[in-house]
């Protein structure tokens, strides 16, 4: 069986620093934030090149601050993509704005920044770009926009920690930067995690006190805030694996090679990186003909796969209230159709790359992408 994700292997690799690193914040009963989260603020945001760092339970609700910090609420409007994981447009409903879409470009699946300028209206507050797989989006053109219509911008970088736009790490391109440290993702708590980084002292100051029911100091509650707060085992863990990051963030590229090289002769699409990103493979997504036959096929081969995500937002029940319509955003659509993403993580061998390539070279032939 070769796994989709083996978080086991990860975990072996760096067994005795993670257990001590718990057990000192057991025994230092620093059960929820201190010392261990200040400490893990200060890399991290070093280590997006940011001036700040707020550490949350979540990358959804790293997204939630963030927009509140901006002042979105209701009757505004954030424009985002549709293929993306639903957290991005969630949190924005949270808010009480309402998202507005514009499709992907198909070949970075990030906003298509050609598409971004005729969504604006008076009532568009911020636009919301989605690092999705680990690429940055086209954030000049972005930024541009953003500029002449005094629109704040927040990251998505839930999939993207360490990637690059031109050299400048992603969270702190934008005005607000948001991560998430789910487990499978390349920096991944043991339970849930986010973080949110800024270059601006007044957002720091107050996702600061929102993320921990709006206290300015103990009992003196100054804003309507939430219990958002990080546990200080999470911190500890983060830090620990923070210093492997580098390493592993080259590991999955070499695959990503890997992958690329054995792939180019198949009728499998493999993922483009743009002239301006330095991708890092949160995923890697292939494009591929008859899918749900596939994806079985590797299954029976002992080859575990995903699909993120098969159904762009606009799409899903729940955000049916939107008004969007089927062909709205074809190529958040197609692409929602076609992709299979293969196994990806540091531990995998180059063996066992191989072994995916070549069941999906065999797999494929004849099945055609749009």
């Amino acid at each position: 069986m070769i796994p989709f994700i083996d978080l086991k292997a990860q975990y072996l690799s760096i067994k005795d620093e993670i257990d001590t690193a718990v057990i000192k914040v057991l025994e230092s009963t620093q059960f929820i934030l201190g010392s261990e989260v200040a400490a893990l603020e200060e890399e991290f945001a070093e280590y997006c090149s940011a001036e700040h760092g707020i550490a949350v339970n979540t990358g959804t609700s790293a997204l939630h601050l963030a927009l509140v910090a901006a002042g979105i609420g209701p009757g505004d409007e954030v424009i985002t993509v549709p293929f993306t994981f639903i957290a991005t447009v969630a949190a924005i409903v949270y808010t009480g704005a309402k998202p507005v879409f514009v499709d992907i470009d198909p070949a970075s699946y990030t906003i298509d920044v050609t598409q971004i300028e005729a969504a604006v209206t008076e009532r568009t507050k911020a636009i919301l770009p989605v690092h999705l797989y680990g690429q940055a989006a086209d954030m000049d053109p972005i930024l541009e926009i953003a500029q002449r219509h005094n629109l704040i911008v927040i990251e998505d970088a839930a999939q993207a920690h360490r990637a690059e736009y031109k050299g400048r790490r992603v969270g702190s391109i934008g005005d607000i930067g948001c991560f998430s440290f789910y487990p499978g993702k390349n920096l991944g708590a043991y339970g849930e995690g986010g973080m949110v980084t800024t270059n601006n002292a007044e957002f720091d100051s107050t996702i600061r006190m929102l993320r921990d029911w709006g206290q300015e100091r103990r009992y003196n509650h100054v804003l309507k805030g939430y219990n958002y707060r990080m546990d200080g085992i999470q911190g500890a863990i983060l830090r620990i694996k923070l210093r492997y990051l580098d390493q592993w963030t080259e590991a999955r590229r070499a695959h990503a090679t890997q992958y690329d090289q054995l792939l180019k002769d198949s009728t499998v699409k493999t993922p483009v990186v743009m002239p301006y990103s330095h991708h890092v493979y949160h995923i890697y997504a292939v494009r591929v003909g008859d899918r749900t036959a596939l994806q079985q096929k590797l299954s029976e081969q002992g080859i575990q796969t995903g699909i993120h995500y098969p159904i762009p937002v606009h799409l899903q029940p729940a955000y049916s209230d939107l008004g969007y319509q089927p062909g709205a955003f074809p190529y958040s659509e197609s692409t929602a159709r076609e992709v299979l993403s293969l196994p990806m993580y540091p531990e995998l061998t180059p063996e066992q790359v191989d072994a995916v390539a070549q069941s999906l070279h065999s797999l494929s032939q004849g099945a055609q992408v749009s």
